[in-house]
């Protein structure tokens, strides 16, 4: 899409293209623009191709993403499915005229943000297994040259240890490099001028975030000396504005709680994608002195009235100790439920729908979410949980997970429930644990390990740790080393936290949704604990989608999942759902009476 000043938003893509990209398999920007040309990554065949253009312009194998522009040459990621064994990632430079391309580095696992300097240096990050990019990564800057790159020097990152992540490196017009750094504890800004670094802000929230699609973009630089950045303090975004001398912060008004791509215009504004907890996302152009700002485009209509929206409270709660025995609270989001035409049983406390995110290096926000306001207007109660591990916290909060993935993630998930039970918000007989991906490794977890939850519901999660471990992609084929523990000699570890070895303790019904080109959760892992679940005689239901990977993007799918588990969890509480909704075939329901009420 391109749009204006003054016009309206248009297409420069075909109908019939989808512009997107699969390195690292969640991909990352897609496109780049030089001279008027826009160059994007066709999903299909990841080949490159020009905007209005039929012809492939790069060879079939090969995927490209996370693209800069630099005298007639683009800089991209790129990711070589052409050999046996795993894919190569490197860093190449293409030429816009021939549309050769040569590798300008390649030694390590994975690159990352190739940016080149007006100058011509060329700044990009790098990092190896079993590191994800959020653990750690280098910094490197060379010299580009006929022969290549030369003078390459790494000026931020040891990748000899694991106590620095790296990010988001951008070249000043006078050469110094901004970039940012968690050496400190949270992503702050740092510049490197003359072969010297020093901090320029110094704050305890987070001005980058968890690099899992490339290209990820949280501050830009002004033609004035200041920087306009996203500043996440506990989950939560706002923006600001940066003076790069003194370091000094000045936040921009706004009602959002969730910011990213950022980027700046001209002298006078920036834009952004911005959420907030009542109004769907969307694109805003804003000025940089006042904060005022137009919405450019939207992600969808208003399909949630104002007057019917449950807004996320933030609720920090004690959990577990951590392994030195000092106590500790978590967060979390919590949504009452809530229509203006219905109030619930006197006396009856709601039910509980507590919600995992994926990743798990990730984190919930309160952005409005229609599949929340989906509970939550049919008399449910949905708390959000951003456990140790989350980002959004700081790294110390990030690093609570390290080694004790399906530990650390679950007791939080246990103790939110437990403290809204005990302050008298929702029933601890009706709860159900929902999560997807890592989330729903947690969903699977929370069956198998506790008897806190009544139902599970299940979106291509995670059964057998081991066999993830060797079934996925790249990117994430030795983040468990750092979750649980490296493998062969793990794998008692492995087997102890896995579901899909402890099935004779889950008792709770369970649902679960899949796609079947999934490549991060392959589909047999579904499938293994959907048999297992049914073959102990407990309810389950399973529904597979063709077409859809990790994470479900046609409409048609989200919608009947959606409604498939008010359907699941009308039979396994008791209820008749008032919306009208096919029914969902489900394996050993027991017969029980509904009760008249109506969801």
């Amino acid at each position: 899409m391109t749009a204006t000043p003054t016009g309206s938003p248009r297409e420069l893509s075909s109908a019939a293209s989808n512009a997107r990209s699969r390195v690292h398999e969640y991909g990352g920007r897609p496109y780049f623009a030089s001279d008027g040309v826009v160059v994007f990554s066709e999903f299909h065949d990841q080949r490159l191709y020009r905007c209005g253009h039929p012809e492939g312009l790069t060879p079939a194998g090969f995927r490209y993403a996370d693209g800069a522009v630099g005298s007639g040459t683009a800089y991209l990621v790129r990711e070589d499915h052409t050999r046996s064994g795993e894919p190569v990632n490197a860093i190449v430079a293409l030429d816009l005229e021939n549309f050769r391309e040569r590798i300008l580095f390649d030694g390590s696992d994975f690159v990352a943000y190739p940016r080149p300097a007006p100058d011509g240096r060329l700044a990009f990050v790098a990092w190896n297994h079993p590191n994800m990019p959020w653990d750690a990564t280098s910094l490197y800057v060379g010299r580009l040259t006929a022969e290549g790159l030369t003078e390459l020097q790494i000026i931020a990152g040891d990748p000899t240890s694991a106590a620095e992540s790296v990010l988001e490196p951008v070249w000043a017009d006078d050469g110094t490099l901004y970039f940012l750094s968690d050496r400190g504890g949270f992503w702050n800004l740092y510049r490197w001028r003359d072969g010297a670094t020093r901090s320029v802000t110094q704050v305890e929230a987070d001005l980058g975030g968890p690099l899992w699609t490339l290209g990820l973009s949280t501050y830009a630089l002004t033609s004035d000396g200041r920087a306009v950045v996203r500043v996440c303090r506990q989950a939560q975004d706002s923006l600001a504005m940066v003076d790069l001398e003194s370091g000094a912060i000045s936040s921009l008004p706004g009602a959002f709680v969730s910011i990213s791509s950022v980027g700046v215009l001209d002298s006078r504004s920036g834009f952004a994608l911005a959420a907030s907890d009542d109004r769907p996302a969307a694109l805003i152009v804003f000025e940089l002195d006042s904060g005022k700002y137009r919405e450019v485009r939207t992600a969808g209509a208003q399909v949630v009235p104002p007057e019917f929206i449950s807004r996320g409270v933030p609720i920090e709660f004690p959990t577990q100790p951590g392994p030195d025995g000092v106590p500790r609270t978590a967060h979390a989001l919590f949504h009452p439920p809530h229509h203006p035409g219905f109030s619930g049983t006197p006396a009856t406390n709601p039910p509980l729908i507590v919600l995992l995110h994926g990743g798990p290096t990730a984190h919930s926000t309160a952005a409005l979410s229609p599949s929340i306001q989906f509970w939550t207007t049919r008399g449910f109660a949905v708390v959000n949980v951003n456990y140790g591990g989350s980002s959004g916290f700081g790294r110390a909060y990030r690093e609570r997970l390290i080694g004790l993935w399906g530990i650390v993630d679950l007791n939080d998930a246990v103790a939110a429930v437990d403290y809204l039970v005990a302050t008298g918000k929702v029933d601890g007989a009706r709860v159900a644990i929902r999560g997807g991906s890592a989330g729903g490794y947690t969903v699977l977890a929370g069956l198998a390990f506790t008897r806190r939850f009544a139902a599970g519901i299940n979106y291509f999660g995670i059964a057998d740790l081991e066999s993830l471990s060797a079934d996925t992609h790249k990117f994430e084929s030795r983040y468990l080393d750092t979750l649980i523990a490296p493998l062969p000699e793990g794998r008692d570890v492995y087997c102890a936290r896995s579901p899909i070895h402890h099935l004779d303790t889950m008792d709770a019904a369970l649902i679960t949704f899949q796609g079947d080109e999934d490549q991060a959760v392959p589909p047999e892992q579904s499938r293994r604990i959907v048999a297992a679940v049914r073959g102990r005689g407990r309810p389950v239901a399973y529904i597979e989608f063709q077409g859809e990977q990790h994470g479900f993007r046609q409409a048609q799918n989200i919608a009947r999942a959606l409604e498939a588990e008010l359907y699941f969890l009308g039979k396994v509480f008791g209820f008749e759902p008032a919306d009208r909704i096919a029914p969902v075939p489900i394996d050993n329901l027991p017969a029980r009476p509904q009760t008249s009420a109506k969801r």
